[in-house]
């Protein structure tokens, strides 16, 4: 288990722990308590807890340290294959996992830690140096690559068009046709062998424009022991098989796609996982009808090692960061069934006398083994003469490394970085496709002249040619630039290069940091993209967000593809120009808290103006496809498709434009507000502005007024709430400034409305005047429902519409509505009756919603009847007071008729007070209702705060401040206001009660 630098550096958490050798635990980073436990054979920890010798291999940190370096995985696995390789066994070890996990750092090693190949190679000739005198042993050393279904033979220079052709034998099962097999006599030549298919395939992976992540590669050493004394063999096959890095099986699902599955890509390692699930399931005791070896390239030349006569190991790389949590336990869950294999392996013997018969079926007994020893013979010579003209371009390479300034290539398989060096000599020389270029390159969007490179006075300048594209550390240039030592160049599409100076400019640089991933980054900071930019840091702990981590990874790995398919789309005139985008980069919820983000792709079609957007699993799919394409593009094959197999097209979509955040607040306080909202696009910027009106008013649709305003939502709590929700106009649409033909939709849900309502069609005008109004209902406010109002926002969402494609349904089928057509809303009560009473579903919500208006004018009734009893209590009192006051001061002989008329004035100043009580209650209101309505704009202007993002321009750092200091400013102003107003209007308010109160005394 390891963790790369790009884990490491972006703050991920481990969610991996081993406590033995033998026990993996992973826990489940959005649920820490949910653990699962895998156990395997063996289990390592590569994570920390180490540190470089003098030789800069790893080594344990302390005797503590769980650390396990490449020679512990050698010692325990190596040893093994070949100990069963000397005792005449077959022998498979696969690696498996996601890209950067570890695969090929455990298979090939890096640098000084050399990795199970090598170690195997060096031991199994240090053990033939020490051999027998009556033995012979025969090494054969061969390399491939499984790339699209095609076989290429990494250790030959000419390629096959369409590779080489897999075949079957009845003695020798599946093998492949025309592969290279080359007799080596000691470790150095299989070392040298290992360098040069590393650069067949290199160039490979760059000419085709295929990422070595996405292919499998296959080593196979044939061992022969020859025992003269004994008239005895063993032969043995070790299969040393670097898998294609696992998360592309899922990432480039066609999920979504109308298209296939991106061609055959995946099929090897798709059908390796079938195969592995139903021999486990064989072994399991389960019935198992057929075994889909034959369903792809490497499942046919595996299926010895697999099922058959072979003694095999998987090694599961894994990554323990937060981040590739789905991908690593299915890379567990993947080598738990491969675990449940059982393999027959047989030692492979036969007499050198049955081997002479064998023989005879082509030629006669006493020739066959001189025939063998001949064509052995050969093919050693022939070996020799090669690895004798690698020794000697391998001398004068290095010694041109030492004297002149050169670029190395950048590749995002570590192991094949800096495998192709570029020397810049004296003078100047061209660079391109072209085989009369000084130096050659290969690579998408690169032109047979693509710029010069000039070794002059001791500087080295590179000058792109017309409008090739070059970039120099991250910016593009266009004229001549001198480069430094160090410096990073991107030709064409995404060919990667580090500049290597003058041997005077030269330190003791530590040139790993300069790889794929540090390009990658230089290039996403110039587009503005951080992990910073992408909102990373939770305000509480201040950590990193594991879902911001894992979107900015994938928009790193998407960047070069995005510019892999803009090229081809330029080369084969597709006119399709994608754009990588951040799905709700600067979206809310309803509650104004960050929604999930998620890479996207944005393709515009640059003729027709119609506009798709592409999930990363689908942009995935389609670029594979598009590969295939380009392919047959460059073998000089027939590259037209038709149109609905075209993975540059797709047909036409509504595209989410952008949401508008509406606060409801207002509504629970049973008052009226008309606002022009923002919609907000996925990367924050404003798209449109909404006109809308929301106001509550009787079940007739009368507004109500502002002597229905209460002072708590309480009071509305079990009664009948009814509002309207009135979308006036959507203003300056820019994606109807775009093209004039195209329309736009709106759509909301509240609450717990289940379905989303649109407003109709508009079509080619940039103001659409939309005028539709809805009335909701709840017959029964619950305290939820009043909640939400208080803490929440309507969502409005802006839709686009282009020509050709499915308009959005404003029909709304089986909608729960009152009596009065209205559509209902918190209507969890009804449900739940609804849900008791299945039988009788039709009779069931006319009758509950009959109940429950009876109920309803029953508490109505109620209420009345209790403040009727209140105010002639307070009547009462009110005149007995003022009766006994007067008795105080009038004679006893007055009459009592005198009495009750004095009580007359005292009932005009009790309704006097009423009426002044009521006034109150009206400025209380209004009072409350214009500093809601400031306070809406106030969280408007904190959200645009919130996403106001600094630019990377220094230059422009001190306008973006002041404009910050402005902003803030503003804000504060209206927060200080509104709050001044509000206290003096109800100071107001106050005053006159005490006045009221005061002349009632």
């Amino acid at each position: 288990m390891s963790g790369n630098w790009r884990e490491k550096n972006s703050g991920s958490k481990c969610v991996i722990s081993m406590h033995s050798r033998t026990t993996t635990i992973i826990q489940d980073p959005k649920n820490p308590e949910y653990t699962k436990t895998f156990t395997f054979d063996l289990a390592y920890w590569s994570h920390n807890g180490f540190q470089k010798d003098k030789d800069g291999v790893f080594i344990s940190a302390d005797p503590s340290s769980k650390f396990a370096g490449q020679r512990d995985v050698f010692h325990d696995l190596g040893r093994g294959i070949l100990d069963s390789t000397w005792q005449g066994y077959n022998t498979t070890l696969l690696a498996y996992g996601q890209t950067g996990s570890g695969k090929s750092y455990s298979m090939i090693g890096f640098g000084a830690n050399k990795g199970i190949i090598p170690n195997v190679c060096e031991e199994l000739f240090q053990a033939i140096e020490n051999r027998e005198k009556n033995q012979e042993y025969q090494v054969t050393f061969s390399m491939l690559e499984i790339y699209n279904e095609q076989v290429r033979d990494l250790l030959s220079k000419t390629k096959k068009p369409g590779g080489l052709k897999v075949r079957e034998d009845q003695q020798l099962g599946f093998y492949v046709d025309g592969l290279k097999s080359v007799p080596c006599e000691n470790y150095a030549q299989i070392e040298r062998l290992m360098e040069q298919g590393t650069k067949i395939r290199t160039t490979a992976s760059t000419n085709m424009n295929a990422s070595s992540s996405r292919s499998h590669m296959v080593i196979t050493i044939q061992f022969k022991q020859v025992f003269l004394d004994r008239d005895l063999s063993k032969q043995s096959s070790i299969n040393l098989v670097d898998l294609a890095g696992s998360e592309r099986q899922k990432s480039s699902g066609s999920e979504g796609d109308r298209l296939k599955e991106g061609s055959r890509v995946n099929l090897s390692l798709t059908n390796l996982g079938n195969v592995i699930s139903a021999l486990a399931d064989a072994a399991m005791g389960k019935k198992v009808l057929h075994i889909p070896y034959r369903d792809s390239v490497l499942t046919k030349l595996l299926q010895s090692a697999l099922g058959g006569n072979s003694r095999t190991t998987l090694i599961a790389a894994i990554s323990p960061a937060d981040i590739c949590y789905e991908e690593t336990l299915s890379t567990l869950r993947y080598a738990e069934r491969a675990k449940k294999i059982r393999n027959k392996a047989v030692v492979n013997t036969s007499t050198l006398m049955r081997e002479s018969r064998a023989e005879n079926n082509k030629l006669l007994l006493g020739r066959g083994n001189s025939r063998m020893a001949d064509e052995l013979g050969h093919q050693l010579e022939q070996a020799r003469s090669e690895w004798q003209q690698h020794f000697v371009a391998i001398a004068q390479e290095q010694q041109m490394m030492k004297t002149f300034p050169h670029l190395l290539n950048v590749n995002e398989d570590p192991q094949l970085t800096g495998v192709l060096k570029y020397f810049i000599e004296a003078g100047s020389c061209d660079a391109g496709q072209a085989a009369s270029n000084a130096i050659t390159l290969q690579g998408l969007g690169i032109s047979d002249k693509h710029a010069s490179f000039t070794n002059s006075d001791g500087k080295v300048t590179v000058t792109p040619h017309g409008k090739c594209k070059v970039i120099v550390n991250g910016v593009p240039i266009t004229t001549k630039t001198k480069l430094q030592h160090l410096d990073r160049i991107i030709l064409g599409s995404n060919s990667a290069y580090l500049y290597i100076g003058f041997p005077s400019e030269r330190g003791s640089e530590d040139l790993s940091r300069f790889d794929y991933d540090f390009f990658q980054l230089e290039r996403a900071a110039l587009e503005g993209v951080s992990v910073d930019k992408l909102g990373a840091v939770n305000s509480g702990d201040g950590k990193a967000d594991p879902s911001v981590l894992a979107v900015f990874q994938d928009y790193i790995k998407l960047m070069p593809l995005v510019a892999e398919a803009n090229q081809m789309s330029e080369e084969l005139k597709k006119g399709l120009n994608m754009e990588l985008k951040v799905k709700n980069l600067a979206s809310s919820d309803s509650r104004g808290h960050d929604l999930q983000k998620e890479v996207m792709v944005k393709a515009t079609n640059q003729r027709t103006r119609q506009v798709w957007i592409w999930s990363k699993a689908k942009f995935i799919n389609r670029k594979f496809l598009m590969e295939e394409l380009y392919q047959r593009f460059l073998d000089g094959e027939d590259s037209h498709v038709a149109q609905e197999d075209d993975p540059f097209w797709d047909p036409a979509e509504v595209i989410h434009l952008g949401s508008a955040h509406i606060w409801l607040q207002s509504l629970a306080y049973c008052m009226k507000f008309e606002e022009q909202v923002e919609f907000l696009n996925c990367d924050g910027l404003e798209e449109a502005v909404l006109h809308i009106h929301i106001g509550p008013c009787s079940p007739t649709g009368q507004a109500r007024g502002e002597e229905d305003v209460v002072t708590d939502p309480l009071e509305l709590l079990g009664k009948r709430m009814d509002f309207q929700i009135r979308i006036v106009r959507c203003l300056g649409t820019k994606w109807l400034k775009e093209d004039a033909e195209r329309g736009v939709q709106m759509g909301y849900r509240i609450y717990d409305f289940p379905n989303t309502l649109y407003t109709k069609p508009v079509w080619k005008t940039v103001n659409p005047q939309i005028e539709e109004t809805v009335q909701f209902t709840a017959l029964n406010a619950s305290q939820e429902f009043l909640n939400y109002l208080q803490t929440n926002a309507l969502i409005v969402d802006l839709w686009g519409l282009q020509e050709g494609c499915a308009e959005l349904s404003c029909s709304q089928p089986g909608l729960m509505v009152t009596g009065e057509g209205h559509i209902m809303v918190d209507t969890k009560k009804i449900s739940a009756v609804m849900d008791k009473g299945q039988a009788t579903s039709n009779q069931i919500p006319e009758l509950y919603l009959k109940l429950l208006k009876l109920e309803q004018e029953t508490e109505l009734l109620r209420n009345l009847n209790r403040v009727l009893r209140e105010e002639n209590v307070f009547l009462k009192e009110s005149i007995e007071k003022t009766g006994s006051s007067q008795q105080a001061h009038k004679p006893s002989n007055t009459l009592k008729l005198t009495g009750m008329t004095a009580q007359l004035p005292a009932a005009r100043e009790i309704n006097q007070m009423r009426t002044q009580q009521a006034s109150c209650d009206r400025e209380f209101a209004k009072a409350l209702k214009v500093f809601y309505q400031s306070m809406n704009v106030a969280r408007g202007q904190f959200l645009k705060l919130r996403h106001y993002k600094p630019p990377e321009d220094d230059q422009m750092l001190r306008p973006f401040v002041h404009q910050q200091s402005q902003m803030l400013k503003d804000f504060g102003d209206l927060l200080e206001s509104s709050l001044w107003k509000l206290k003096n209007d109800v100071a107001l308010i106050v005053k006159k009660k005490r006045e009221c109160l005061l002349h009632m005394e």
